[in-house]
């Protein structure tokens, strides 16, 4: 009992020997609430710029735009960070599906990015030959291949083809809210840290065991090493590569596709293939919302002949384009050499303008930066921004910078300023407003974050979690044992609505939640800036092990 009351008070003396200076985070939320430009920063990046392909004319047009008003904030260091080169140039410049027999009607569709011209509009026939499901396990993947050329080899020659199946289920069902804030019951599960998990043991170069159930899946895929999921990603690419040379070599004119995201008029566009210039180009493709390609299933089931007119001109490169991040600094003052980073992923898909993925942290991070400028606020440290391309194409950008700078997580090799960096702050999980923090499992820097955050308690920030997230650019440097953070964030409506959608633009940004949240992460970075010592780490990870040797691992039954 006296050994749980002496861990308790010193929890408390540590919390309480954070000290947060209050009448900094008064005049930043003055400026912030009172002056802000967050939402200017918005409106150029999207309206004006977006959307920002990475590589593509937009993204540099952005990038000019971004590091200009930076720089005009009193940032210093300002440039574009090469670490490409990356892909294809490809901008969008005009396209149409439209469906000519039985009767007319412009269908609502959206092309996939890197798919091949049609040269002018193409008119054909409609069939239907669909792809399986998609496979985790690249072995079945390319097996299901496999078995697909089998069946319409031969069959598809000047043929506009359907390959989604059947309708499928909608993320905005009567049961599921399109537009979500968190309650505290909510908050209070994202709060409790996850029960133990028995990871299913892996040893290099055995078969992976993919289990069927996708909550075992999700647990076993991440106990693999990263050097194993960058095979099986390789893999997949390599299974698409394959997919789009026997549409190529089969003479299909175009591929129409449904998506299990699709719903009221709503359209999910990502990728059609590869962006890299030696592999081979996928036909002109796009994804047609729910109800239009329905409209489509209901004529294949009926025997009616179908015929569709499809045109698609992007301007785009037949070599490789260089990718940059951008990257500015307030230089510290007596610790110039130690840094605090924040950012956030700059690129975007091209179905809508990018606002909430990801506009809304580029603008959050520029605001941030704007704010500690604006205010001359004096730091000890330096505070650099980077904003990142290659995103969406798997953290690129950012695991490119990290690798460059501070150290490689297949060796942990690091470099001397991997021992300067303090830590990263990252913002991408659409529009919401904060309201806690994912520790990354990171237990030591929880009294950090309570004292850090305690003063926009009423602004509904609450949540501290040891729970790790995922899928963003805090874990290029996670990977490395440097401290990196991503901020919980109410949902509202950007995995059911603007997620990678023609809808994802800036009337979809809520401007309250963006300025709430520039407040809070300048003011975090400002404590981390600030503080006598840097910010505690996990240990340093132990290198990657090597991937198996097999070119295709089999899947096993469990």
């Amino acid at each position: 009992m006296r050994i749980a009351a002496a861990v308790f008070l010193l929890a408390g003396i540590v919390a309480a020997q954070e000290r947060v200076d209050l009448s900094v985070v008064n005049r930043i939320k003055a400026e912030e609430f009172e002056h802000s430009k967050v939402m200017e920063h918005i409106e150029y990046l999207t309206d004006v710029y977006g959307p920002r392909l990475t590589a593509s004319p937009e993204f540099k047009q952005a990038a000019d735009w971004a590091l200009k008003q930076l720089e005009s904030y009193g940032l210093t260091n300002g440039h574009l960070e090469k670490w490409g080169p990356f892909g294809r140039s490809w901008t969008l410049q005009q396209y149409a599906v439209e469906l000519l027999e039985p009767r007319y009607s412009l269908m609502n569709a959206a092309p996939l990015a890197w798919s091949r011209n049609t040269n002018g509009p193409i008119a054909g026939d409609v069939t239907l030959a669909p792809l399986a499901a998609r496979s985790f396990d690249p072995a079945q993947a390319e097996k299901d291949l496999e078995s697909y050329i089998a069946k319409y080899k031969g069959k598809l020659r000047g043929k506009i083809v359907m390959i989604s199946s059947e309708a499928r289920p909608t993320a905005g069902s009567e049961n599921q809210p399109l537009i979500k804030r968190y309650t505290d019951v909510d908050l209070a599960g994202i709060a409790k840290a996850p029960e133990p998990v028995f990871h299913i043991p892996y040893t290099p170069g055995e078969p992976l065991k993919i289990p069927e159930d996708p909550m075992q899946r999700l647990e076993y895929m991440g106990g693999l090493p990263e050097s194993v999921r960058e095979q099986m990603r390789e893999q997949t690419k390599d299974v698409a590569d394959k997919r789009s040379q026997f549409f190529n070599d089969e003479g299909v004119l175009a591929l129409l596709q449904n998506d299990t995201r699709a719903h009221d008029g709503l359209v999910f566009a990502e990728a059609a293939g590869s962006y890299e210039p030696a592999k081979a180009q996928a036909p002109p493709t796009f994804v047609i919302t729910k109800e239009h390609y329905d409209r489509l299933l209901h004529l294949v089931r009926l025997k009616q002949p179908i015929r569709v007119q499809v045109s698609l001109h992007a301007e785009q490169s037949a070599d490789a384009k260089d990718a940059y991040n951008i990257v500015a600094e307030i230089p510290g003052s007596s610790k110039p050499d130690e840094v605090v980073m924040l950012g956030a992923h700059f690129d975007s898909w091209n179905s809508g303008t990018g606002a909430t993925d990801n506009g809304a942290g580029s603008a959050v991070m520029m605001e941030v930066v704007r704010l500690l400028k604006t205010l001359d606020l004096k730091m000890d440290r330096t505070v650099r921004i980077a904003m990142w391309s290659g995103e969406e194409q798997g953290l690129l950008g950012s695991r490119a910078y990290v690798k460059e700078h501070f150290g490689d997580p297949k060796t942990m090799k690091i470099t001397s300023q991997h021992a300067k960096l303090s830590g990263y702050f990252n913002l991408d999980n659409g529009s919401g407003k904060i309201r806690g923090v994912y520790l990354q499992g990171n237990d030591s820097i929880r009294p950090l974050f309570e004292s850090w955050l305690e003063p926009f308690r009423d602004l509904g920030v609450s949540t501290i979690t040891i729970r790790n997230t995922g899928g963003t650019d805090h874990l290029s440097f996670d990977a490395v044992g440097l401290p990196g953070f991503q901020f919980i964030q109410d949902p509202l409506d950007y995995m059911t609505v603007t997620h990678h959608s023609n809808m994802d633009v800036s009337d979809h940004v809520l401007a309250g939640d963006l300025m709430q949240a520039s407040a809070i992460i300048a003011s975090v970075v400002y404590d981390a800036a600030t503080r006598p010592e840097m910010l505690p780490r996990k240990p340093l990870p132990k290198p990657q092990p090597a991937a198996p040797a097999q070119a295709s691992p089999k899947a096993a039954t469990l």
